[in-house]
């Protein structure tokens, strides 16, 4: 098993805000950043429960599918 887990963009979307900073321990279904998509807020959620490693992006910014929003390393 992996010990990073990257949360990534599902679709083209606008950074609406992040709800996570680096060293935050989440858990699963945490939302970690709000997207806006064709005038629809989507959640973004950790997938596992783990410390927030990077925040790769900031509010206003434009993301593509698949662009990494966040790292997630596994608890030891």
């Amino acid at each position: 098993m992996d010990s990073e887990f990257i949360v990534r963009a599902e679709l083209v979307a606008t950074v609406l805000q992040v709800d996570v900073d680096i060293g935050r321990a989440v858990d699963r279904e945490t939302q970690v950043a709000l997207l806006e998509s064709m005038k629809m807020e989507i959640p973004v959620l950790a997938d596992r429960a783990g410390v927030v490693t990077a925040v790769h992006v900031a509010p206003g910014r434009t993301v593509q599918a698949g662009d990494e929003i966040a790292a997630i390393a596994a608890e030891p």
